[in-house]
């Protein structure tokens, strides 16, 4: 990025029409001059939690309204997510709706944990000097599609964050060294758009066990960094105290510099929308600890990991029995934001339901 080069980032209110302010963030960063006309593009949504809530995972409506806003435009459109050590995707893509978003629109949908891998090489990198990336994210462009949210081991989680989700499932091996680690990542998987739902966000101990934030906001910027940037502070929170920013951004990847950006739309300093910063909840204090300790090997490279994984689920479970469903019946009652998840937290869209086509592979 040179001296003069300048990031737009859209920053739109959503009152009633979802799909309305989509489209002017679209437009606002002249989206078409980054997107050939009849590429195929992969979406990567955030569909990080199989038992989620509103604002712990990118909103079916969402979704469903930037898919038809680029369809006419773009060629094959890819849903992809992978899985986590804690977490089946394909249950979460069931159960949060967006398998019914992906039949009515004909999108392909990819668990990238599936299919082929290739390995990319990146000697000057400092954490992940090989990148076993997915081919679909070789094949495709990348529009990432992240959710407004504060996350316990990186202060936010946004368009650069969404990226981890490309990496195989044993990713936690680099809790420790996200800053870098992230940097790392965004120099080879690099989205050529950026979609925010800022919607319903996640507040307080994210990426999780946090609770839903109402924020009427969608975010779209070319770069991820600056986008990222401006979420910050449309949050309350000040950019610098976010580290992988500033590593995204040395390395060149998009530009933290306010003085740098163009917004259109809503001025983020004017309109914030606080939300409660994250600290670690007991699972990822409990990862931190051990990380840190001599028994590391012990707990994370032998079959007592998974006596370790089945601790952090019932933990999960136990909090979504306490806390869940008072958030949940706070948001239903939303007039535009209730319906997209009216039945699913009672299983409508059930991990098995027939779904739509997948890529062979």
């Amino acid at each position: 990025m040179t001296e003069l080069t300048r990031s737009v980032v859209a920053v739109e209110r959503v009152t009633d029409d979802v799909r309305g302010a989509l489209r002017r963030a679209l437009d606002a960063v002249d989206w078409r001059t980054v997107i050939p006309r009849g590429a195929d593009i992969s979406l990567k949504v955030n569909l990080g939690w199989d038992l989620f809530m509103p604002g712990s995972i990118t909103s079916p409506l969402v979704a469903e309204s930037l898919i038809l806003e680029l369809r006419d435009h773009v060629g094959t459109i890819y849903m992809v997510e992978a899985d986590q050590v804690l977490e089946d995707v394909e249950s979460a893509f069931h159960r949060s709706g967006m398998a019914g978003v992906c039949r009515r629109t004909g999108t392909e949908w990819v668990n990238m944990e599936r299919g082929p891998t290739v390995v990319v090489s990146m000697p000057d990198n400092v954490v992940l000097r090989e990148v076993r990336v997915p081919q679909i994210l070789r094949d495709t462009l990348l529009v990432t599609v992240p959710v407004m949210k504060t996350h316990g081991k990186t202060g936010i989680t946004g368009a650069l964050k969404n990226q981890w989700g490309c990496l195989n499932k044993m990713r936690h091996e680099y809790h420790l060294v996200l800053t870098d680690a992230l940097a790392d990542l965004n120099q080879v998987v690099r989205p050529v758009l950026s979609v925010m739902d800022g919607t319903v966000g996640l507040e307080g101990n994210g990426p999780k066990s946090g609770v839903p934030r109402v924020a009427d906001r969608i975010l779209c910027s070319t770069d991820p960094v600056a986008l990222d940037t401006i979420q910050a502070i449309c949050m309350g929170i000040d950019p610098a105290t976010v580290p992988h920013l500033r590593s995204c951004a040395a390395r060149g990847i998009g530009t933290d510099d306010r003085t740098r950006i163009d917004v259109r739309g809503l001025v983020p300093e004017e309109h914030v929308v606080p939300f409660r910063p994250a600290r670690d909840n007991t699972v990822s204090l409990v990862e931190n600890v051990l990380r840190k300790s001599a028994l590391k090997r012990l707990f994370f490279n032998t079959p007592i990991f998974r006596v370790c994984l089945t601790g952090a689920k019932l933990y999960y479970r136990a909090w979504v029995a306490l806390h869940a469903e008072r958030h949940w019946r706070r948001i239903r009652a939303h007039t535009v934001y209730g319906p997209q998840w009216r039945g699913t937290w009672a299983g409508v869209e059930a991990a098995g339901t027939p779904g739509p086509r997948s890529r062979v592979t």
